[in-house]
């Protein structure tokens, strides 16, 4: 199986979290965040919208209500997918708490920099 992803897609993280919990093993495939600049997912499933699972012996499967319904008619849960839904509760907050948080989630991210180091000083 191939899913069509991004990291920060909630739709993909739920369908991620589910193909974990059932032990099942896909391959990622990364989508730019332009839907204009997604010619290998519209090439592969004639869509530009994610999650798109791609099935070894099937058609593509779009949207995550969809793929997640068919893998419930499919697939059993391993036996520690509880443990792997506590983990990923415990661990992983929601989208909602990240934008929640004082604009934690919003922030740019930058590289970490040594004490006295700034972007524009050359390292020996």
């Amino acid at each position: 199986m191939i899913l069509y992803q991004t990291e920060w897609c909630p739709y993909s993280h739920r369908v991620r979290q589910r193909l974990t919990e059932l032990g099942l093993e896909y391959t990622v495939r990364q989508v730019p965040v332009e839907r204009s600049e997604r010619a290998d997912l519209v090439a592969a499933t004639g869509q530009d919208r994610i999650p798109v699972l791609i099935l070894d012996d099937g058609p593509p499967i779009c949207g995550s209500r969809t793929i997640l319904a068919y893998l419930a008619e499919r697939f059993d849960e391993r036996p520690d997918a509880g443990k792997h839904r506590a983990k990923a509760s415990e661990k992983v907050p929601n989208f909602e708490e990240l934008e929640a948080r004082s604009g934690e989630w919003t922030k740019p991210w930058r590289p970490p920099q040594a004490p006295g180091v700034g972007l524009n000083t050359r390292l020996a």
